[in-house]
Parts: structure tokens; C-alpha cells; sequence
């Protein structure tokens, strides 16, 4: 289930959390977040390599590659059974922002993703089927849980991807992880 939860910066534990997708695409839209549901255009294998991901989803990449001028796209894959899982996760659980959009289709899986605008933090629990775009100069992180098991597909302005810029807040330590909120919502 996406899943979006508003709290104010200085109170993680009084969240509003919002579950109907047209309300968390309108209060995504009000911070200019794009969110949106995507349909591959035939059945994917399990094992299936980037490129079929890619053309499985071909209509709306090329419409967000000509609507963003985007000029790389890749497919990224990380499942419970990877040696280097806790390294991966610890890049992005700290606060940051980048120049470029942050633009992740989830193909399978989940992750959860923490905007932080203004005195208000934004907690987005994407799944399968989900894209969120999330514009450059937003200060974020993501948590993909203890044992992370997503493939996503990844839009880039720049052919090198984004570079993170770490604000150095603790902040995002006094947020729920991916696996306590889900486990909130059970």
C-alpha cells in the first residue's frame, strides 16, 4: 500500500497518515512532488535484465525523457540476500539534497522515502508500480530497510547521475525506519 504520512520536523511520533492515492498525489503536488502509478506493457520475468524492465515501461519513460530532458536511464536492484546491503542503505539515510531530480520507478519491491520542506517532513512509502520525482534541491533521505528488496528504474539529467550533498542533521535518526513504519501500518 503507498502510503504518506505528514509530520511536523521536531515530532516524529504525531504523524497525519494519508493511505487514498489522489490525496497523497494532491499533497505531494502542493511541495511539487510528482507522483504517479505506472503499468508495464506486458508481463515481466523475474530475472528480467535492464533493458526488458526499460521497454516493459517504454511509453512513460520516453514521456518523462522528453518532458525533464532526461539522458540516462538504468535499472537498480537490491535484494535481502546481498553481501553489501548495509553499506548501500547507510549512503542514503542521512539527510541530503542533490542538484538533479530524484526519480525512482518501483518495478518490484518497496522503499521510503523522507522529504523534509520547510518545518514539515514528508515519509512516502512507495511500492510496485509507483514513481515518485522528487526536484533537485529538496533535502531528503531513503531507508530501504533492514533487508532491502526493490528494483527500481532510474531517471538522470546528467549522464554521471547526482552527486549527494550531506546537510549534516541528525534528523532523519529520529524518523521511523522503512520497517517501523510498515510495521505502524500493519
Amino acid at each position: 500500500m503507498t502510503a504518506l504520512t505528514i509530520y511536523p520536523d521536531r515530532h516524529p511520533e504525531s504523524g497525519e497518515l494519508y493511505s487514498d492515492f489522489a490525496v497523497i498525489h494532491q499533497q505531494l503536488a502542493n511541495i511539487d512532488v510528482q507522483i504517479e502509478r505506472w503499468t508495464a506493457n506486458g508481463v515481466l520475468a523475474k530475472d528480467a535484465d535492464q533493458e526488458t524492465v526499460i521497454a516493459a515501461y517504454s511509453d512513460s519513460v520516453e514521456r518523462l525523457k522528453q518532458q525533464y530532458n532526461f539522458q540516462s536511464v538504468d535499472v537498480v536492484k537490491l535484494t535481502p540476500d546481498h553481501p553489501d546491503k548495509a553499506v548501500f542503505r547507510q549512503k542514503f539515510l542521512a539527510e541530503h539534497t542533490h542538484d538533479d531530480f530524484e526519480v525512482r520507478f518501483f518495478v518490484e519491491g518497496r522503499g521510503l522515502f523522507y522529504l523534509h520542506v520547510g518545518n514539515q517532513v514528508f515519509a512516502i512509502l512507495c511500492e510496485q508500480g509507483d514513481l515518485i520525482s522528487v526536484p533537485g534541491n529538496t533535502t531528503h533521505w531513503f531507508d530501504m530497510g533492514e533487508n532491502p528488496h526493490f528494483a527500481c528504474i532510474r531517471l538522470f539529467t546528467k549522464p554521471d547521475g547526482w552527486v549527494a550533498d550531506f546537510t549534516g542533521s541528525e534528523i532523519a535518526s529520529t524518523f521511523p525506519s522503512l520497517d517501523q513504519y510498515v510495521a505502524e501500518l500493519a
